[in-house]
């Protein structure tokens, strides 16, 4: 067995650095190792002592980064042995890569089946699986009133009166400041604020489209566009999209006479997970360029990754203005808030018109909340955290559901995201399974809901935004024991 050999540069001192960023920097070195396969099932990590030796790092340090990863499922602990990489005897297996001949279908009773999943939203005895976002509790409620206290306070007029056109001023000016972590280069003037991400997304497509065109979308991806496209009067071609890398290029080349705009979510699309490579989000926008069609890029979870770096965006690499950004703080800071942008290239007098025909301004009190809370620093700790969280309870479900569904379940292994795409047995509904499970307090997303597509019938998401819990852990026993039943009975 090979042990994990310690690398000189990684981490020299605890000296002038904060314990936690240090147990963080190691944690996530150790977990690419394992990730990449340089350290793989069976080998043997350094001691605690021996590592702390080497890299300079206090005992307690190295014991943090050792039990998180231990949580995660990625290293156990062995009496009087030491630290060694998890051996899983089932491997968790990538979603299924097949790319299948798509059609431009309708949405086959996808509105009723989201109503029928999330009529019981605020339902507290119903463990909820079905959600794409982070639990309430892994929100910084408390100094978001704090912020939303002081700006009221602050504001010359008690943040009661319309916002600028374009938006509350210090948002933009620090969502133009944010843009440097993603590739970007902006001023708060290349910046237009809306109410969520969705209301962002529908204001592009009504810039760049008009009713019969068709727009290329991807399948599976976020299941209310399809019904968005639907109610604009707008056709959807549906592009394979696969697991880890995306949207397949190739496809979409194909059918590139057919459409008059793409809507992709490059990083961490929902409910795949999967995170475009920096090659293809590339290869992506210079096609798109050379027949000037536009991009609108879904760019709510770029945040929400469990690597060290935040991916790229498409519209880091747009030379000519065609790609249209759309993001908000509902997936990483307060979803009630209502607060999005879009970064619209070359089509923001567009938008400017369509935001003044539909909603005039934005919403004063929570624009100028979110962006004192940007400005004051608060932003970068709580998302580290966030990240953080995130990324030890995907590890826990996807150790659960490893352990409690059958052999032959399949799952996704997610960049980012708050989600797990599940594929079952071929002889699973989805649709049924849902509501067996509802008959035991137990909420899912099936998969026909979210793609609208028969061919994802045996598939469902499962939301990792919750803690892990023992009450989680049990929901998720039930589903395996309902998924075999189900299998033995039909």
């Amino acid at each position: 067995m090979r042990e994990l050999s310690a690398e000189p540069g990684i981490i020299v001192s605890d000296e002038g650095l904060e314990e936690d960023f240090l147990y963080v920097r190691l944690l996530e070195k150790i977990k690419g190792l394992i990730r990449n396969s340089t350290l793989k099932p069976g080998d043997k990590l350094l001691s605690i002592r021996s590592l702390s030796k080497e890299q300079g790092l206090s005992i307690t340090t190295v014991y943090k980064a050792y039990s998180e990863l231990e949580i995660m499922g990625l290293i156990e602990a062995k009496t009087k042995s030491g630290y060694y990489v998890r051996t899983n005897p089932r491997q968790l297996h990538t979603a299924s890569k097949e790319l299948k001949e798509l059609t431009n279908t309708e949405a086959i009773g996808a509105d009723e089946m989201s109503t029928e999943v999330y009529k019981n939203l605020g339902d507290e005895n119903i463990i909820q699986l079905s959600l794409s976002a982070p639990a309430i509790s892994l929100l910084p409620k408390a100094k978001l009133n704090k912020t939303m206290a002081e700006i009221v306070r602050k504001s010359n007029d008690g943040c009661i009166g319309y916002e600028g056109i374009q938006g509350n001023d210090l948002l933009r000016k620090e969502i133009a400041r944010q843009s440097f972590n993603w590739g970007g280069s902006l001023t708060d003037k290349d910046i237009v604020t809306t109410q969520g991400c969705m209301e962002a997304l529908i204001f592009c497509l009504l810039a760049v489209t008009n009713p019969g065109d068709a727009v290329a979308i991807e399948t599976p991806g976020f299941f209310r566009i399809v019904n968005v496209l639907k109610n604009l009067g707008l056709k959807t071609v549906k592009i394979p999209t696969d697991p880890e890398t995306g949207p397949d290029l190739n496809y979409l080349k194909t059918v590139l006479p057919e459409i008059k705009a793409c809507l992709f979510t490059p990083s961490f699309n929902n409910p795949l997970g999967s995170c475009m490579p920096d090659t293809h989000k590339k290869q992506l926008v210079d096609m798109l360029a050379e027949h000037e069609i536009p991009l609108i890029e879904d760019d709510v979870f770029g945040e929400c990754y469990f690597g060290e770096t935040r991916p790229r965006t498409c519209r880091s690499y747009d030379k000519k203005g065609l790609v249209l950004l759309c993001s908000s703080v509902s997936k990483t800071l307060a979803p009630g808030y209502r607060v999005g942008w879009c970064i619209p290239g070359k089509f923001i007098k567009k938008i400017i018109e369509i935001k003044i025909t539909h909603s005039l301004t934005s919403s004063g009190p929570t624009h100028a909340t979110v962006g004192l809370f940007f400005n004051t620093g608060r932003l970068d700790l709580h998302l580290r955290n966030l990240r953080r969280k995130l990324s030890a309870q995907c590890m826990q479900y996807s150790r659960a559901i490893t352990k409690y569904f059958p052999k032959d379940t399949q799952l996704s292994r997610p960049q980012g995201g708050c989600f797990l795409w599940i594929r079952l047995n071929n002889k699973i509904d989805s649709n049924e399974l849902f509501q067996k499970a509802m008959e035991y307090k137990i909420c899912i997303a099936p998969g026909n809901m979210l793609t609208a597509d028969t061919d994802f019938s045996n598939y469902i998401r499962l939301g990792i935004g919750n803690p892990f819990t023992r009450d989680i852990e049990k929901s998720i026993e039930t589903l395996g024991e309902l998924i075999k039943k189900m299998i033995e009975n039909s």
